[in-house]
């Protein structure tokens, strides 16, 4: 009998799926180019992960190369980079979370209880700008403002007696320099979900909230916050699950010599591995070990967030 009930539901739910799909066909229409996109350059290109494990040899093939097993991972962990890395890694990622992840959130909040919209917009715009510039043009905006002998920031350093700093040349501030960049040039442009979200408010809360003598802190304590909320941890979920994934582009373009202990990051090390040392099937596993880590990383913050707070990914 359980047997019957459970192949009624199911073709309940199989003919519900169908006349869902047959009722909006025109916007299922719209996810086939993204489906396929998707396929094409996310799936297909898994068949070539094998090379991790085999010794590549681009005259033999991906099949032809010789199985190898786990010897390229045990000797990324056996390796004096495997610490550099991962700590360089995760203090960068960690230290740019911890920063920019909350100071969306407050602009966010600021603006929206801001009363001026004519104002508010001009900030708005002038905080978004920065995310239309490309992350090679920042970074040599940043090496020509902090240049020792050029740039503006030690010009102003020598108008008031003091000595010209090479900036990029101390490793004590390259992870100031990268994060807080990154934090000028992404917190517009990160804040619009959130002002999306904070649209979305009744403004008879806000209302009932003022003529029960609320002020503007305690508008934005019982109300925006709680109700932005769950976008904001879906988005630190996602965050989380990036964990270890550091764009290339900017670290590689900052980096140099003197600041090599601090900047060698997981995607720089598997560049020079992969295409300069031309050791493909190493760079391809500690390609893997990154995305290993960040995935585990993922689903052990969703866990943990779907206890806590019932938000969750899936």
């Amino acid at each position: 009998m359980a047997t019957k009930v459970n192949k009624g539901g199911n073709a309940a739910k199989k003919g519900n799926f169908l006349l869902t799909l047959k009722k909006d066909w025109s916007l299922w229409m719209f996810c086939i180019p993204g489906i396929i996109l998707t396929f094409i350059f996310s799936y297909i290109p898994m068949y070539g992960v094998q090379i991790a494990f085999r010794r590549f040899n681009a005259k033999d093939g991906i099949w032809g190369s010789k199985w190898v097993g786990l010897q390229y991972f045990e000797r990324f962990i056996n390796s004096p980079y495997f610490g550099r890395t991962i700590s360089n890694t995760l203090i960068l990622s960690l230290y740019g979370l911890i920063v920019s992840f909350p100071i969306p959130i407050i602009l966010a909040l600021m603006l929206n209880s801001f009363r001026h919209k004519r104002y508010r917009k001009v900030i708005q715009t002038v905080t978004y700008a920065p995310n239309f510039i490309s992350t090679i043009v920042m970074c040599g905006m940043l090496l020509l403002f902090l240049s020792p002998t050029v740039g503006i920031i030690n010009t102003v350093i020598k108008m008031f007696g003091g000595e010209a700093v090479n900036f990029m040349a101390k490793k004590e501030y390259w992870r100031h320099l990268y994060v807080w960049s990154g934090v000028w040039q992404g917190m517009g442009w990160s804040s619009v979900i959130y002002f999306a979200a904070l649209s979305g408010i009744s403004p008879e809360l806000h209302e009932a909230a003022k003529c029960d003598g609320a002020t503007k802190f305690q508008l934005i304590k019982y109300i925006d916050f709680p109700s932005i909320l769950p976008t904001a941890t879906i988005l630190l979920i996602m965050n989380c699950g990036s964990i270890l994934s550091i764009g290339f582009e900017k670290a590689f373009a900052l980096q140099n010599n003197l600041n090599l202990s601090v900047s060698e990051i997981i995607s720089t090390y598997v560049y020079k591995v992969g295409l300069i040392d031309n050791n493909m099937s190493y760079s391809a596993a500690i390609g893997l070990f990154n995305t290993i880590v960040n995935m585990i990383m993922l689903i052990t913050v969703n866990k943990i967030s779907d206890k806590m707070s019932g938000n969750s990914l899936f």
